[in-house]
């Protein structure tokens, strides 16, 4: 990975789609906050925190390039909602487009919406962060913000519950990494 500075930080900043910005704005609030509590290594979760959306409002045409492109598979709910696939995308294209091959960062980056079995605590501090991001009002998320304050394992399978809940809710099919996730999240807690 390419050593970064604060202006080459913010060249990063420059260089994410503007669409991505309220986003943005929105997850390095509350990650930082989250962060500063969970003693991540902060260097590490502004790069995934800057670039976790990179990918994320490409049309779904250029997204199905990307997945042939880079050899993505993704499996049949990814397929169905390919919206889902745009951590994975854009975790290849961080790397191609800024040089960036740390694996921690980039596995932030590819799971940062369905979470996986198994998360680093970067990767389970980028997923939250998006998840309580101050711009998202859904019923139970001061809840979780205010776990994610305390515990950063019971926040996620809180978001992870929440966020399955809803998925279910609409009759739609979940996508198979936050089933897992939320398994191995559960265990974890026990």
């Amino acid at each position: 990975m390419q050593e970064l500075t604060k202006p080459e930080f913010d060249s990063i900043v420059t260089d994410v789609d503007i669409t991505n910005l309220r986003s943005l704005q929105a997850h390095y609030a509350v990650g930082f906050k989250t962060l500063s509590k969970h003693k991540a290594n902060e260097k590490k979760a502004r790069i995934a925190g800057i670039l976790h959306d990179y990918a994320k409002y490409m049309a779904k045409d250029e997204a199905r390039k990307y997945i042939k492109q880079f050899g993505i598979i993704v499996d049949n709910v990814t397929e169905l909602n390919i919206n889902l696939a745009h951590g994975l995308i854009g975790a290849e294209l961080v790397k191609k487009d800024f040089e960036i091959d740390d694996k921690e960062i980039l596995d932030s980056i590819r799971f940062n919406t369905t979470g996986r079995k198994h998360m680093t605590k970067l990767e389970k501090i980028i997923y939250l962060a998006d998840y309580i991001e101050p711009n998202r009002k859904f019923p139970g998320v001061e809840e979780i913000r205010n776990t994610a304050n305390k515990d950063l394992d019971k926040a996620v399978l809180m978001a992870l519950d929440s966020s399955i809940i809803h998925v279910i809710s609409m009759g739609l099919l979940i996508q198979n990494d936050s089933i897992l996730a939320r398994n191995h999240s559960v265990e974890k807690i026990k």
